[in-house]
């Protein structure tokens, strides 16, 4: 059974990456800071009774679920304004990139201006590649390579076979590659 001190440690280990994933997944900064909240609410009410050697393939779970159930409830909710009011509100609002990530984690090494410029460059257009993926595509390659999961766990995540998620990978690093190839960029 993990203590409060293992679940606290835990959360603040995988706070910004879930940030991170759930930004991606939603391409909103306010919700996907809302279903981080209510995954890590989620995981510590109901297993808070698990080893620590669980929490981790469980929080993705959950993670994704939050997701999962953001956008059925958008929906939903969606339909309810669009049936009562036919003036809808779009916020375009733009929440934290990987160039501020990139930058916060490389205050201690200054590189040159012109490095930076181009560092900075090819973080927004692997974010926007990102997040222009269909979105189980988008979800599988986070969680394989932006969370290190194995198929397996992924595959138990995502409620889905090992295949589809080796499927889903493949079409995604072809889809990234292909789009940051004609943008000129190399990995």
């Amino acid at each position: 059974m993990a203590t409060p001190q293992e679940i606290d440690t835990f959360l603040a280990s995988v706070e910004r990456r879930a940030f991170k994933q759930s930004l991606f997944a939603i391409q909103d900064h306010h919700s996907a800071l809302d279903v981080v909240q209510n995954a890590m609410l989620k995981l510590v009410e109901r297993y808070h009774d698990k080893p620590v050697a669980e929490l981790a393939p469980l929080f993705q779970r959950i993670l994704q679920n939050t997701i999962h159930d953001h956008f059925r409830r958008s929906k939903v909710r969606e339909f309810w304004v669009r049936l009562v009011s036919p003036l809808r509100d779009k916020d375009d609002e733009e929440g934290e990139t990987l160039e501020s990530l990139a930058a916060h984690s490389a205050a201690t090494h200054q590189p040159s201006p012109e490095k930076e410029a181009s560092a900075n460059q090819q973080l927004a257009a692997i974010e926007q590649a990102l997040a222009e993926l269909p979105l189980r595509q988008r979800e599988a390659f986070l969680l394989r390579y932006w969370e290190e999961l194995d198929v397996a766990e992924t595959a138990e995540i995502m409620h889905c076979s090992e295949g589809s998620v080796k499927t889903h990978c493949f079409r995604a690093t072809n889809a990234l590659a292909e789009k940051l190839r004609i943008k000129g960029i190399t990995l």
